[in-house]
């Protein structure tokens, strides 16, 4: 949708202000997705969709149309969840995904009709889950969301990150290895 979305930048430049509305359609999604995963809660990541787009509109003339512009709301959209991390009194609540949420990509151990033993554990697994999650950095949070979550390759999360892809790689590597350190323990239960 690059070539599209190229389009529509030109013509928003042009003086066509409704034709953002294209551009929010296509990307609001994926930008509320990265949010909520950084942040942890729906009224957030709202926001900050709303804050990713604004920002977005205010500095589209800075947007350098030889880049995509899917990659450069996104990365405005990981600076103002992290931003918003990185205000006093604001915690990321990292949460696993909902049972039955094939977006959220997470192993699910209890089902619909699991026993009480089983969807305790399932309960058990999600808890930790989310307290490893909140022992990252927020980089290596936002770098692993983006990785294992979003799909994303080691070049754009250092795009969005605005690091080199080789601190990008490594800050994924960190995210795994304290994550394995964290749910060690759970190995024996699952």
């Amino acid at each position: 949708m690059d070539g599209n979305d190229h389009s529509v930048v030109r013509a928003v430049l042009a003086g066509d202000k409704e034709a953002y509305g294209t551009l929010v359609r296509a990307h609001s999604a994926a930008v509320f997705r990265v949010a909520f995963r950084i942040i942890g809660n729906d009224a957030d990541a709202e926001e900050i969709v709303q804050e990713t787009f604004l920002r977005g509109y205010q500095r589209l003339a800075t947007f350098q149309l030889r880049s995509g512009f899917g990659t450069w709301i996104y990365r405005i959209a990981v600076n103002c969840a992290l931003n918003r991390i990185d205000r006093p009194g604001v915690e990321a609540e990292y949460r696993h995904g909902e049972e039955n949420d094939p977006e959220q990509k997470i192993v699910q151990v209890a089902a619909d009709t699991a026993d009480p033993e089983r969807s305790l554990l399932s309960r058990e697994i999600g808890t930790a889950h989310a307290m490893a999650m909140q022992r990252l950095t927020p980089t290596e949070r936002t770098a692993f969301v983006l990785r294992h979550l979003e799909d994303r390759s080691t070049g754009e999360i250092a795009d969005v990150l605005g690091i080199a892809p080789n601190a990008a790689k490594q800050a994924v590597f960190r995210a795994i290895q304290k994550l394995r350190r964290e749910l060690a323990p759970l190995r024996g239960n699952a």
